[in-house]
């Protein structure tokens, strides 16, 4: 992982945590904007995705993955309508699965290129994955499922809130 690779991690876990963190209101532009965020992503770092071996089935696992941390995301954010608006509400458990799974991931990129290089390739090989740029993919795309998973559970969860009464404090 190179320098920028890590800033850009590290600038979507500050990103993700202002945006999302305490209580804010769920705006079209808090749904799109992240989507849009995904599509140019893919678009950049899923040009050459490799297929060979079982390539495609890593690929699968980061995205299924991600898909699953992603709801795990979204369930973590509560979401109501107060006062005709909808607002989230994310806390500590909420962060803490981000700084973990983007962690996480910096993590083994840095271990994947000073501590257990040989490891991963030994599994590479025995599994019939072409390396590093296959691993990559999988990574890319459970980042990108995350976030496109939690993004439409979020809204779901919008759609289907009940809506409260505020008080009136005179």
């Amino acid at each position: 992982m190179t320098t920028s690779q890590y800033l850009l991690n590290l600038g979507l876990l500050g990103y993700v945590l202002y945006s999302n963190l305490g209580t804010r209101t769920l705006t079209r532009l808090r749904v799109i904007l992240p989507l849009g965020v995904v599509a140019i992503a893919a678009a950049v770092f899923l040009r050459d995705v490799p297929t060979l071996g079982n390539d495609v089935r890593l690929e699968v696992v980061g995205a299924v993955v991600g898909a699953a941390l992603g709801v795990a995301a979204g369930l973590l954010m509560r979401v109501r309508h107060v006062g005709g608006r909808t607002v989230t509400v994310a806390g500590a458990s909420y962060a803490a699965l981000w700084v973990v799974v983007i962690g996480g991931r910096m993590l083994f990129a840095y271990g994947a290129d000073h501590w257990f290089s040989r490891d991963i390739a030994l599994f590479s090989r025995a599994h019939l994955i072409t390396g590093a740029d296959a691993w990559t993919a999988a990574f890319v795309l459970m980042a990108l499922a995350m976030v496109v998973t939690r993004v439409l559970v979020t809204a779901a969860r919008a759609l289907g809130a009940p809506a409260r009464a505020v008080p009136v404090l005179s």
